[in-house]
């Protein structure tokens, strides 16, 4: 299943980054958050450090420092921003610098940055004030990188989920539908990048980065994976309980093993 939320049946509203009730619950679980969800593709991290300018990072929605912890070891120094305090202490933990605050309200107090990214995160700001902002923190000729994991989980853990998820949340808003679009349905949200970069007028054409590759998941790994969702982060235990096991129902079939395919999608300028 995606690990970008899906997207709601009514297009393009509400907007994701309205959603301020779900983008500050994963904070709920973080050490699950950080132990379960994927990191990226070192290939992306390469890519990304090689076309900056210089190595001071500012890591937009940095939740646990996943990404943060990778640009570390690339040899950058990362600043995070992020607004759960939960995950802020969680990444402080991990070695990562992090103030707490949403990107659009957040004080750069005069700092410049060489790369500005945003992992799993651009979709819960507004992507117009969002890019202005990030030009603003910019320095000339600086990268601006929003990144998503998407997956493709095989046909029939999937099928499992959104059966569990509409008998359990039968008036649920969300499209679980696009589960099944795998990559193909992160259109909405790498659009929505694109348009607000765009409409700020300070940055070069955007670039979409793909990267595919492939993860194993044991039942116990995969189940952990899931409460980390947004759909289900504010789940009461007795629901998410129902799906989780209709879900290793699946994977028991399948021989207790569920290989996940994963697209990485970037998009990404250079500040003009």
């Amino acid at each position: 299943m995606p690990t970008i939320p899906p997207e709601p049946v009514v297009p393009r509203a509400p907007e994701p980054h309205t959603h301020r009730d779900v983008a500050e619950s994963f904070g709920v679980d973080a050490a699950r958050y950080d132990r379960s969800r994927p990191h990226y593709p070192e290939a992306m991290i390469r890519q990304l450090v090689a076309t900056g300018p210089g190595p001071r990072v500012l890591d937009i929605g940095c939740g646990t420092g996943i990404s943060a912890r990778q640009l570390q070891a690339a040899g950058c120094a990362v600043l995070g921003v992020e607004p759960d305090a939960r995950m802020a202490e969680f990444a402080r933990g991990t070695g990562v610098e992090v103030e707490v605050g949403t990107f659009e309200t957040w004080d750069p107090a005069g700092r410049e940055f060489d790369i500005v990214t945003a992992g799993q995160a651009w979709h819960w700001v507004d992507p117009v004030v969002g890019a202005a902002k990030a030009a603003d923190v910019l320095r000339p000729a600086g990268r601006f990188a929003a990144f998503w994991n998407v997956a493709d989980a095989p046909s029939e853990v999937t099928e499992a989920f959104i059966t569990a998820y509409r008998r359990v949340l039968p008036d649920s808003p969300f499209d679980t539908a696009a589960m099944r679009r795998g990559a193909t349905g992160s259109g909405a949200v790498t659009d929505r990048a694109t348009e607000g970069l765009g409409k700020s007028g300070r940055f070069t054409e955007p670039e979409v980065w793909r990267f595919e590759w492939e993860q194993p998941y044991t039942r116990a790994e995969y189940l952990d994976l899931l409460p980390s969702q947004g759909t289900l982060t504010q789940l009461a235990p007795e629901p998410l309980a129902q799906i989780l096991d209709g879900v290793g129902a699946a994977i028991d079939a399948l021989g207790g093993r569920a290989v996940v395919r994963y697209t990485t999608v970037a998009v990404t300028a250079t500040r003009g």
